[in-house]
């Protein structure tokens, strides 16, 4: 049975630990080693996580049976642009639909918060097979970039939008 709750500060270390499976399983053929290291200290470390939930990244952790096996999180913006920021999920729960499932949550919990129409918008490494995803959803490349993020670490990235 499939589930999906809303993440609490509490849940920070369970998405750490998801995170450390599945964010180095999607990058470790398009990034360097260095690079994914720096990346899930930036995103994942403990502090980062609470950070980003207390300044309004909506966190949502997916379940197979009582099993947590990824998780998403988005943020608004600006009054009608939300930001999907992360959807990942362990690499045994890829390709089974729970993918979609995640995704058509995180559609409904924006509309809760934004009844009118809006766009979501995200970032997704150009070499990164989860743009054909985001094609099947409905998602359009918009533009492209290279984004830095320090340490001379850069995201090479399409944003693709949809409205909502």
């Amino acid at each position: 049975m499939r589930s999906i709750r809303k993440a609490t500060l509490d849940d920070c270390a369970l998405i750490r630990t998801l995170a450390c499976i599945c964010f180095p399983d999607t990058y470790e053929k398009i990034l360097e080693e260095e690079q994914i290291d720096y990346m899930m200290d930036w995103m994942y470390s403990l502090p980062s996580l609470r950070q980003q939930m207390q300044d309004g990244h909506h966190y949502y952790i997916v379940y197979e049976d009582d099993d947590p096996v990824g998780y998403a999180s988005f943020q608004q913006e600006k009054e009608d642009l939300f930001h999907l920021q992360k959807i990942y999920l362990m690499p045994e729960a890829q390709g089974v639909g729970l993918g979609t499932y995640l995704w058509k949550h995180i559609l409904r919990e924006i509309k809760t918060l934004h009844p009118a129409p809006c766009r979501l918008e995200l970032n997704v490494n150009r070499q990164n097979k989860a743009v054909k995803f985001y094609e099947k959803m409905g998602m359009k490349k918009d533009r492209q970039g290279d984004f830095p993020i320090g340490e001379g670490f850069y995201m090479n990235d399409y944003i693709m939008t949809i409205n909502i």
